[in-house]
């Protein structure tokens, strides 16, 4: 019985050093991160509380069949405006559901909690999960797999800019490598499971991880449109009834 209790002992010894060990390298790999949502409240965040609230220690965007919204709506961190930074925090939603998590962002005065500027864009469908997206701004930056260089325009007029939209993307933009295909990297996305995010945002380059992949990377050297920094936030999407949820999030500046 003794050697049974002795063997059970040491086990536990052996698992509570590895425990251990592993929440000092976890604590060591984070060093310089700092939470900005504290997950009992909407302290220091500031949005349209018909649309975002606190739910069993997650940060919830939801729309109902009551809610449906006419424009996006975003709530938004007022912790300051982050230029070089890296984001972490994980998400989760619905199938139908169309989120994003803005950066280096500009509130506009004339629509209601909202944002523009580049978006880590999320959806339920993982079609766009990863691309990086310019909110009201010059719109698809890089989609998903793509390496990008957004090249700086020679007229800077705003017939020019509006002549560089087109289906949805921005053609003053060069495709100068491949992350692997769109439908490689989606595989690497849990539908309807938390999921991973991590953005690199320095300089000119901005870098969207999930689940520790690289989706898409961005160098903007288009000075005219491009931000060095801006407002953080996230987003619930004009579209049917959805639900996203966001926990863990934590940025290092």
């Amino acid at each position: 019985m003794s050697s049974k209790l002795n063997i059970a002992a040491a086990a536990i010894l052996v698992i509570t050093l590895l425990s251990v060990q592993n929440s000092c390298l976890a604590q060591k790999k984070e060093k310089g991160f700092v939470q900005i949502f504290d997950g009992k409240s909407l302290k220091g965040w500031e949005g349209d509380t018909k649309y975002w609230r606190v739910e069993n220690g997650n940060l919830v965007g939801e729309i109902t069949p009551e809610t449906l919204l006419k424009t996006n709506s975003f709530i938004i961190w007022k912790g300051g405006e982050p230029g070089d930074f890296e984001l972490k925090g994980s998400f989760k939603i619905t199938e139908k559901g169309n989120s994003g998590i803005n950066y280096r962002s500009d509130q506009l005065t004339d629509v209601p909690n909202a944002l523009k500027g580049y978006q880590a864009d999320i959806d339920g469908s993982n079609r766009y999960t990863g691309q990086n997206y310019e909110e009201r701004k010059r719109t698809t930056l890089a989609y998903r797999g793509e390496i990008v260089t957004v090249n700086e325009p020679t007229d800077k007029s705003p017939e020019a800019f509006k002549a560089n939209l087109k289906n949805n993307a921005w053609l003053g933009r060069t495709v100068t490598g491949s992350l692997g295909t769109s439908d490689e990297l989606k595989t690497k996305i849990k539908g309807g499971e938390w999921n991973e995010f991590h953005l690199v945002v320095k300089g000119n380059r901005l870098q969207h991880y999930i689940n520790g992949v690289l989706m898409s990377d961005v160098t903007d050297k288009d000075t005219v449109n491009g931000k060095s920094k801006g407002l953080l936030g996230v987003q619930v999407h004009v579209g049917p009834p959805m639900k996203v949820e966001y926990k863990d999030i934590r940025i290092k500046q």
